[in-house]
């Protein structure tokens, strides 16, 4: 049996928040040669951070076009790219979604979740 009812997109915002500590709590005191290594937390990592697009593609347009500070489109394209690309993701660009874009992201999310 399936719910047809249509999620609160505010549940997409929580998630994404959610998915973006996982990811650090899974890299936390490692460098990109130990991440690279460890097979298990890279692809829960990777896992997390394709969810955190996934779940930006259920934010409401209108949402996304009133809050152009956060990079939707970037974050959708970097699932897209992690879901099917899978035989040439670029670790260095990985590390660097997780060191540079990520800490710049959550307190944007966090910002929109709390003025909803």
């Amino acid at each position: 049996m399936s719910d047809t009812r249509k999620r609160e997109w505010r549940f997409y915002l929580d998630d994404m928040i959610d998915f973006s500590g996982k990811v650090f709590a899974y890299t936390d005191g490692l460098d990109q040669a130990g991440f690279v290594a460890s097979a298990l937390t890279y692809d829960a990592t990777l896992r997390n951070l394709e969810l955190i697009g996934e779940a930006a593609t259920h934010i409401p347009d209108e949402v996304r076009a009133a809050h152009p500070e956060i990079p939707w489109r970037m974050i959708i394209a970097t699932r897209n790219r992690l879901i099917y690309g899978y035989l040439g993701i670029d670790d260095d660009t990985v590390w660097s979604i997780i060191r540079d874009d990520l800490p710049e992201l959550l307190p944007k999310l966090k910002a929109l979740k709390d003025e909803t």
